[in-house]
């Protein structure tokens, strides 16, 4: 389903699909984002909603695709994430939608983010800076967004399900018209609420050739 296509020359329709297979929706003509509407496990949400701040993985990387799976157990490690089937789950599913991602964006490399957010990071409604974006809120409230045509404030404000990925197009978005879409990270600031989320972009300038070493770099 695709939900308002274009307004005012801008890309600002939502393709909102059951299946990962929904996500090509990005290539069509005035699609802007692209949502998976899916929820996770009960048992596992229990298990990501009441784990220790301290033992959530986070880190920033460039990496190959194949490199995915084993630079988020090292990065699992390096939070002393307990060796729970829900850890298995966690990194088995951050390593299939980079594969799906990659597939969709035609590259071999990717920059993955696991970011720990305990403030208002990125409050402010925006486009980002790359071609597309793929956002994935495991723990925590959501990506919000809304439609803006003249960079204002979106007057409706939607909120993205926990463990539901969406597919953002950004301003290197290579097809017009450009997005009319803008989202943010929730205001969670003074709630006591801590949000992790996997943020993963293209990245297209380097070899085919897969790294040596996948070591994350923490920043």
């Amino acid at each position: 389903m695709l939900v308002r296509e274009t307004v005012k020359n801008a890309a600002v329709g939502v393709g909102v699909a059951d299946t990962p297979e929904g996500l090509s929706a990005i290539h069509r003509p005035g699609c802007a984002a692209a949502i998976w509407r899916r929820q996770q496990l009960p048992e596992f949400q229990t298990w990501m909603n009441q784990l220790d701040p301290d033992h959530l993985p986070q880190g920033r990387v460039i990496l190959h695709r194949q490199a995915v799976l084993d630079t988020v157990r090292q990065l699992c490690d390096m939070a002393a994430t307990p060796e729970d089937l829900e850890r298995d789950l966690l990194i088995e599913d951050i390593a299939a939608l980079s594969e799906m991602f990659a597939n969709l964006m035609k590259t071999q490399y990717l920059r993955l983010r696991l970011d720990v957010v305990t403030s208002n990071a990125c409050r402010k409604f925006h486009v980002d800076a790359v071609s597309a974006r793929l956002v994935c809120t495991y723990r925590g409230t959501g990506t919000q967004y809304g439609i803006s045509t003249d960079g204002t404030e979106p007057r409706r404000v939607f909120t993205v399900s926990t463990g539901a990925p969406i597919l953002l197009r950004g301003t290197l978005w290579p097809e017009g018209p450009k997005s009319g879409l803008l989202h943010r990270s929730p205001p969670i600031e003074g709630t006591g609420e801590t949000r992790l989320v996997l943020v993963l972009d293209p990245v297209s300038e380097m070899t085919d050739e897969p790294p040596r070493d996948s070591v994350p770099t923490l920043n």
